[in-house]
């Protein structure tokens, strides 16, 4: 494996905005479950029988783009609204971690973020002596929208990790595309399962907080209520902790816009502190987000169907990315 030297992303919420903010991340994409099986025998997409069209999502332009841009490394836009050129694979296989869904292709990303997964592999391998990682979605090879899955990942900055150590030996593609991750919180939602969770899961989250670019990660309520009662010593990491929707299978990591890279919009940092008082995890805790109650009746008119986003709304340079070699 190829060393590189370190180089120079919700946060957790007041309850009425972390409902705000919670209800467009489902509106924008539903989490398509990390756990959702894959393919041996991936078929392309049909062709677009109209692909200028200025109403056609996005996603459905970057989701035929099976190489990367030939342009230079650039996260362009946001997180959650941008594309990414000159991407870089993160290979299959390494010494210490490996790629699993390879029929999404989507182990492609921002160099900065291929160095860092490769980095904190090989970091986990020591602090927690896991074998290694196992790397879930990273990004499409040209960053964007995804026909399926998630709102971000879409510049070339996010990446998820399985909260299940990558066994000692080379899975099978069918391994790799059929089996799942272990849940790490209990049926009551209320707080991780003591069965699977282990003081090594708090190191290797640990140790992905740590890396300097890594600016925000996401767990599920239960982990971050987990790493707060267990953490010990210096707990600033804890700050970059984010609770969020799902992520009991898999934690995402975030990194920050690359340095001297104009076009990426920055996200806001998170706040400096814990968020590890009552009151910042009540809101996930609460009846109406563990036990959402359906409507007490269907509504009169069909609800409209979910924006997508179009090219025009992302930034002009992702014309160029889409057009690129």
């Amino acid at each position: 494996m190829t060393m590189r030297p370190p180089t120079p992303g919700p946060p957790i919420l007041r309850p009425w905005l972390a409902g705000v903010v919670a209800a467009i991340f489902v509106a924008v994409a539903p989490p398509a479950s990390a756990q959702q099986k894959g393919t041996l025998h991936p078929r392309p997409l049909p062709a677009l029988a109209n692909p200028n069209d200025p109403h056609l999502a996005a996603k459905q332009l970057f989701g035929r783009k099976t190489k990367p841009s030939a342009q230079k490394p650039d996260a362009i836009g946001f997180y959650a609204k941008g594309c990414l050129a000159g991407a870089e694979e993160l290979p299959a296989n390494g010494p210490t971690w490996q790629v699993m869904r390879l029929s999404r292709n989507r182990n492609w990303g921002h160099p900065d973020m291929v160095a860092l997964v490769e980095r904190l592999s090989a970091r986990v391998h020591k602090v927690a002596g896991w074998p290694g990682l196992l790397v879930g979605d990273m990004a499409q090879p040209r960053g964007g929208p995804m026909i399926t899955g998630h709102a971000s990942h879409q510049i070339g900055l996010d990446a998820d990790i399985w909260l299940t150590p990558m066994p000692n030996r080379m899975l099978s593609r069918n391994e790799r595309e059929e089996m799942s991750a272990v849940n790490m919180v209990r049926t009551d939602k209320l707080d991780i399962d003591p069965r699977v969770w282990t003081p090594h899961h708090l190191q290797v989250i640990r140790a992905a907080a740590l890396e300097p670019r890594v600016e925000r990660i996401f767990v599920n309520a239960a982990i971050k209520k987990a790493l707060c009662r267990e953490a010990h010593g210096n707990r600033a990491w804890l700050s970059k902790v984010r609770p969020m929707y799902g992520h009991n299978y898999h934690f995402h990591i975030r990194i920050t816009c690359p340095r001297g890279d104009h076009g990426c919009t920055p996200q806001k940092p998170p706040p400096d502190r814990e968020g590890c008082a009552a009151s910042d995890l009540a809101y996930w805790f609460s009846d109406a987000v563990l036990h959402p109650k359906p409507p007490k009746r269907p509504p009169k008119k069909p609800p409209k169907p979910r924006h997508q986003i179009t090219l025009s709304e992302l930034p002009p340079a992702c014309r160029q990315v889409l057009a690129s070699p």
